[in-house]
This record gives C-alpha cells, sequence and structure tokens, in this order.
C-alpha cells in the first residue's frame, strides 16, 4: 500500500517523498477534534503500518494553532447526553488513536505552535518528536471541564516526558506550559520561531526518513514495549531485536559504505 492511496475527509493527509503530513485542519476553532476526526486519525495510523513508501510522519495543525482540544460543542455536547455505555465506547475510541500513533512503525515528528490543549497535548505526547514555538501553550485541560487527567494514556506516558512529579502538577492543575517551559521540561525538543516550526519538523522527519527505517521502526517499537518490562526483560528483547536488525541489508550497506569511505544509502530493509 502507498501513502498516496489513504483518503481523508476530515483531516489533511499529504505525502512528499518519504515523508507524509498529517495537518489538523479548522483554523477558524483552533483545530479542535471531532468524532468523525479522532476516527479518522485512528484508522490514518492503523493504515500507516502497511505503507512502504511512507518513512517519517509530521503531525500539525493549520493557522496559528496546533489543536484546542476535543469540539465542546460536537463532542462535549453530546458525550454528556450518552450513558455511561456510550461513554466507554468514546474514550475507549480516542484511547485507540494513541495505540495507532505508537505502534505505527514511522517516527511522528509534530509541529506545535499556539493551543495545544486537551485532547490535542496528548496527541502532541504521543508523537516521538515535538518542535514548538515562544508562543506555544501545551495544557492538559481536563480537570477544567471536571475530568481525571487520567485521559488517553497520558497518565501513562506523560510521566516518561517530564517526569512524575511535574507531570502530576499539569495533570492535576490543568495550568498551561509555556514554550520556553516545555522545552525545559522536555516536553518540547526544540523551540523554533512560528514561521519555521512546520519546516523545521518536516526537515527532521526527512532526516529520519532518510536514516534505516526498518531500525527506526524497532527503536520505536522497543520504546513503547519497554515501559513495562524490567531491566533485565528489556536488555534481552534489546538483545534481540538488535540481532534482528543486523539481518537488515541497510546493516551490510553500513558497513560497506565505512569500507568505501562514503556516506550510507539506506533503503529501509
Amino acid at each position: 500500500m502507498k501513502g498516496s492511496d489513504i483518503r481523508t475527509q476530515h483531516i489533511r493527509w499529504s505525502v512528499d517523498g518519504r515523508v507524509g503530513t498529517v495537518t489538523l485542519d479548522r483554523p477558524d476553532r483552533k483545530n479542535p477534534l471531532t468524532f468523525e476526526s479522532y476516527g479518522e486519525l485512528r484508522e490514518l495510523f492503523r493504515l500507516l503500518t502497511y505503507v512502504e513508501d511512507v518513512k517519517a510522519v509530521v503531525l500539525t495543525g493549520t493557522g496559528e494553532d496546533f489543536c484546542s482540544g476535543a469540539d465542546m460543542h460536537e463532542v462535549i455536547g453530546p458525550l454528556i447526553q450518552q450513558s455511561i455505555t456510550g461513554m466507554m465506547e468514546f474514550t475507549r475510541m480516542t484511547g485507540e488513536v494513541m495505540k495507532a500513533m505508537r505502534l505505527c512503525p514511522q517516527p511522528i515528528v509534530a509541529a506545535i505552535d499556539g493551543i495545544c490543549a486537551g485532547a490535542g497535548a496528548t496527541l502532541a505526547m504521543a508523537a516521538d518528536l515535538r518542535f514548538g514555538t515562544p508562543r506555544s501553550k501545551v495544557a492538559f485541560l481536563f480537570v477544567h471541564v471536571g475530568l481525571a487527567g487520567c485521559d488517553m494514556g497520558a497518565c501513562a506516558i506523560l510521566p516518561r516526558i517530564v517526569g512524575e512529579g511535574r507531570a502530576a502538577e499539569l495533570l492535576y492543575t490543568g495550568r498551561a506550559l509555556t514554550g520556553e517551559e516545555a522545552e525545559r521540561w522536555g516536553f518540547f525538543n526544540r523551540l523554533c520561531d512560528p514561521d519555521s516550526v512546520q519546516s523545521a519538523a518536516a526537515e527532521m522527519a526527512e532526516i529520519l526518513a532518510q536514516g534505516p527505517s526498518f531500525a527506526h521502526a524497532l527503536t520505536k517499537r522497543m520504546l513503547h514495549v519497554e515501559r513495562s518490562m524490567g531491566l533485565e526483560q528489556a536488555i534481552e528483547a534489546e538483545a534481540q531485536a538488535q540481532a534482528v536488525t543486523m539481518q537488515s541489508q541497510d546493516f551490510r550497506r553500513a558497513y560497506e559504505a565505512f569500507a568505501q569511505k562514503r556516506p550510507p544509502i539506506f533503503e529501509g530493509n
């Protein structure tokens, strides 16, 4: 399957060479999520497991904001009329978005400007790398609408990014992190100017896409599964994974390039 075969209606998907870009595209409302866009994100990242030509992904929003979270009128309003069964269907579906993002083999680079709140913050959290701007505001807002901070894997993933104490502060208070603070805490890998954050993320994605993508996929997989492993189990799992990677042609290409004193050209196999 090719990346260009994927069709979406409620989010934008484009492919440029080896890099795919997912764009949340409702800038008049700060790119909020709807039932439909949640579903499309889930299905898109699931399909990327079977896409051979896309080696890295950029996740971003149109305009001056990344994502303001779930649409208050189109999602939150209808949800409060649902039974517990309907609410569970929704929360499990949003959790599947997180799973799909973490399980797809391509590294995901999020380009974050302006508002990155609620479910938008969890989408950013699920990316592998995050580039922000000084005017970014990252907030896990669930407490402000009477909800627990344990949403879409936040209690599992966020402490691994910023530390347990800092994650607890963000989830209990719902306060916003400034761009500088988010970088200092490790939520952002890099701060960029607002007019260059998307191009910087795309440049990083291109660098990753030109690398050994089979090996990248294993790195991403191990970062995910080792969350629940003890150290001895993790070391053994990595020994097995690395031995598999040593069977790849990219490993052979790297050695041959070294012997010939030239840069390697990786093909992802």
